[in-house]
């Protein structure tokens, strides 16, 4: 009985998975797309699910490794520190960090187990297991004790938080004075305006929010993100827009190598390939991608050793 049931378990799946892809009223939650896509990646050497910064890449390994690397710079990122990693894939940031800027130690928290297991693996292949520590876990309910870590930082994730804001205030809570926050995301441009020229121009976003299990209440344009983050108690909050060397770099990419494609999932695949018909400003048109810091502040009183450096 086990045998035939087998098949009509995996057809189950693709019906679902079908479903997700092209019904608009269905969505997955992030473990269940993350479980689809599995191990397919579009980088050659890598599993890096991030898009890439494209400022001098010339190749997706080379910007999904750039995007990393602009995190950690941005976090200031150096020796001694301890960081915690929200949503960290398949491992790649965290032993590339490890590598080139040698912090103390990194624990990881992410909610798709196949990913954690993997990771936990790849980690120990390369060398690290006992400065790399990854878990199955939650960034809006961190399980560690108030100011554990230097740096928090969470790369094109926190769209999936619910919510995000509540990830900045568990960040907040888990940093030491002086840490600092760093995120790589994608938000709306502008909020969906109540005319026919706001509709087309938010549809890019809704579809993305609604394919890629983005809550509603995290979708805000960058004076809003902002906004929240000094209101979960940051200072020197910047959020700056990176979507220029990241969106039509990346489409004009895949359009001239299709290999790349052949690498992912073959529902991601024909996904992608759809949208490679039109031209990047109308498959992102909507769409903002940020690069955002902020740092706890440091009490009066505090040493000075904690100060932002």
């Amino acid at each position: 009985m086990s045998s035939p049931d087998r098949p009509r378990g995996r057809w189950r799946r693709t019906a679902g998975y079908l479903n997700w892809l092209f019904n608009p009223l269905h969505g997955l939650d992030a473990p269940g797309i993350y479980e689809l896509l599995s191990t397919s990646s579009a980088t050659e050497q890598g599993l890096y699910l991030n898009l890439g910064y494209w400022h001098r890449a010339a190749t997706m390994d080379e910007a999904s490794e750039a995007l990393a690397q602009l995190v950690a710079r941005a976090a200031r990122m150096g020796r001694g520190d301890r960081v915690l990693d929200c949503g960290f894939g398949f491992g790649d940031q965290d032993i590339l960090w490890a590598r080139s800027f040698h912090p103390h130690r990194i624990v990881g928290l992410n909610i798709t187990r196949s990913q954690v297991v993997l990771a936990r693996q790849r980690v120990a292949e390369a060398g690290f297991a006992d400065r790399i520590d990854l878990r199955e876990g939650s960034a809006t309910a961190i399980p560690f004790d108030p100011a554990s870590f230097d740096l928090v930082v969470a790369v094109e994730c926190a769209f999936h938080f619910r919510t995000r804001e509540r990830f900045f205030q568990e960040a907040w809570r888990v940093l030491r004075p002086g840490g600092r926050l760093v995120t790589a995301d994608i938000i709306p441009m502008v909020p969906e305006a109540a005319t026919a020229e706001g509709r087309r121009h938010s549809l890019p976003w809704r579809l993305v929010a609604a394919k890629f299990a983005i809550p509603a209440e995290n979708a805000y344009p960058r004076p809003v993100y902002a906004s929240k983050l000094t209101g979960s108690g940051f200072d020197a909050v910047q959020v700056e827009s990176i979507r220029e060397t990241v969106y039509t770099p990346l489409h004009r990419y895949l359009r001239s190598h299709p290999s790349s494609l052949r690498r992912l999932h073959p529902l991601a695949r024909l996904a992608a390939r759809f949208a490679l018909q039109f031209d990047a400003d109308a498959v992102y048109r909507g769409l903002d991608y940020v690069l955002a810091t902020a740092v706890k502040p440091v009490a009066a009183g505090q040493p000075a050793a904690l100060q932002p450096a």
